[in-house]
């Protein structure tokens, strides 16, 4: 078996279960549940691939309870979200937009498009997975610090901005204190960390330097498209907004800087 045989079976899998959380979202009448599967669809992936070989290695155990930590967090982050409100307000507007070809649209565009980026970006951890067993390297051990670094910053950050927006004294303020005084968004830092982390593991075994496209997909996304680019507009215009834009770095946590 090589490193890239599994491919098919995982990809057949992972089409499977974009298809099921998109009935569940016609069921539901809320396309947002795909927020809900991002981070299951990873463990899901993960221990396919590592049951898939016969000779699972400390490096592949590692990484797969790093993943299962952070998924399974994420889904019970994200599904206490959806269960106090209704659908998220983007897929609302694109429900809007698209009218009689949202069906379709949230089809191909949501759950599908989602389904492509997960795999992408679970590259490295398939690799790791299917790799021969070796001991551990000092860029291992790298790897798994600066995994630990994005969920800190991911995981404090969701806490921290859950306790501020649930506090009716906060009620249309903007969240300045806490890791949220050192960037605008420590959740995506976060989660954009924690990938690349996972990257620096798959150094270590063959052709895994390849699996590049991964963590840059997740950064691209974050920081260009659907993650920091999405919120940021949501406030634009705002005086308070504003201010905060000139004293906080955007991405990278750095002091914050005078007014």
């Amino acid at each position: 078996m090589t490193i890239l045989s599994p491919l098919l079976p995982l990809l057949a899998m992972l089409f499977g279960y974009m298809n099921f959380w998109f009935v569940v979202s016609i069921l539901k009448k809320r396309s947002d549940v795909a927020d809900f599967a991002w981070g299951l669809g990873f463990v899901l992936l993960a221990w396919s691939s590592f049951f898939l070989q016969a000779e699972g290695s400390l490096r592949a155990l590692i990484v797969n309870l790093l993943v299962t930590v952070w998924g399974l967090r994420l889904a019970w982050h994200i599904g206490k979200r959806l269960q106090r409100s209704d659908e998220d307000k983007r897929y609302k507007n694109w429900r809007e937009d698209w009218g009689a070809w949202f069906l379709a649209r949230s089809y191909l565009q949501i759950f599908m498009l989602q389904g492509a980026f997960l795999f992408l970006i679970a590259l490295p951890l398939i690799v790791i997975n299917q790799a021969p067993s070796s001991s551990l390297t000092l860029i291992d051990l790298g790897g798994i610090l600066i995994w630990m670094i994005g969920f800190f910053f991911e995981s404090v950050g969701d806490w921290q901005l859950k306790k501020f927006v649930t506090n009716p004294a906060n009620k249309g303020q903007i969240m300045r204190s806490g890791l949220w005084k050192y960037t605008r968004h420590p959740n995506y830092f976060g989660e954009v960390t924690m990938w690349w982390g996972i990257f620096l593991l798959a150094i270590s075994v063959p052709q895994g330097w390849l699996t590049i496209i991964g963590p840059l997909t997740i950064t691209y996304l974050i920081v260009f498209v659907s993650g920091v680019p999405l919120l940021e507009k949501k406030y634009q215009g705002r005086s308070d907004f504003e201010a905060y834009k000139k004293s906080t770095s955007v991405f990278f946590p750095l002091p914050p800087r005078k007014a």
